[in-house]
């Protein structure tokens, strides 16, 4: 059979991202739905820093699997920064986002499944009170402009981050340890930049579950779930102009300066020097 490439990497993409909602929609599912609601201990199932560690070995599990076929953005933010800024081929970033937001979208329905005996447990009618299982609003209190910026600050970060992980020439993990640092780097950034907006950080992890839950029940899933706000284009919009913010500070700030001479061979993810002429 002959081999399509851009096909082997879109289902690299849609396997990692539904991996990582099925751990990251998964945890934030047994926290919201356990604890005192199960007649145990209130917590017993985790808490906030549950979240956050799940999230970020999520992450690093799905960047594990789909890494050596896609690349394992996982993240139209990551993506179009790496068509921006990496030369990530532009005729793939239509097919890489519809996988991941495909991914995220399936995830999410394994979620609500196999969580539905409990969230009608503690919330049959399906409101925002437990929304918060498949997508992000703002806190209570916290404007949709707070809000906007908080995700453009969190991706840029992120994305920032996974540049300097992933250079060739910026002394990148070695010994397949890229994954996990990644992982790593979503728990810093969901205890340090989730209490204004559930730091989102991935247009696909917002909108692939956000849909999912607004087919299965949640009819207020497009809103805030603190307010009368329209969200759901918020986490879409701010973390791709995050990501490129973030993808532009690392190569002309950091990256312009770094040495042109590649020492050790590439990792799985690691990418080549953006061209930027000749280097001072």
């Amino acid at each position: 059979m002959k081999r399509t490439p851009l096909l082997g990497e879109c289902s690299a993409e849609f396997f990692g991202t539904m991996l990582l909602i099925l751990f990251g929609c998964g945890v934030v599912a047994q926290v919201v739905t356990g604890g005192d609601h199960l007649g145990t201990n209130p917590g017993a199932t985790g808490d906030y820093n549950s979240i956050a560690w799940g999230w970020g070995l999520g992450v690093a599990m799905a960047v594990y699997v789909a890494g050596r076929l896609s690349g394992a953005h996982l993240n139209p933010a990551v993506t179009v920064a790496l068509s921006a800024f990496k030369g990530f081929p532009a005729h793939k970033i239509v097919p890489y986002i519809g996988a991941q937001v495909a991914g995220a979208f399936v995830g999410a329905l394994i979620v609500r499944l196999n969580y539905a005996d409990l969230i009608y447990k503690v919330d049959p009618q399906h409101t925002k009170a437990t929304q918060g299982i498949f997508s992000t609003s703002p806190d209570a209190g916290v404007s949709i402009w707070t809000a906007f910026s908080d995700q453009v600050v969190g991706t840029a970060i992120l994305v920032a981050v996974i540049f300097a992980l992933t250079s060739a020439v910026n002394n990148p993990p070695l010994s397949n340890m890229g994954p996990l640092v990644i992982g790593f780097l979503v728990v810093a950034i969901g205890l340090g930049w989730g209490a204004n907006a559930g730091y989102a950080i991935n247009p696909a992890r917002d909108f692939g579950p956000r849909l999912a839950s607004f087919l299965t029940g949640y009819h207020d899933a497009w809103y805030s779930a603190n307010g009368p706000q329209l969200y759901f284009w918020l986490p879409i919009v701010a973390p791709i102009v995050g990501g490129l913010i973030g993808g532009a500070l690392f190569v002309f700030c950091i990256e312009k300066f770094l040495p042109e001479a590649i020492v050790n061979p590439a990792e799985i993810g690691v990418v080549e020097p953006t061209p930027l002429g000749k280097r001072a």
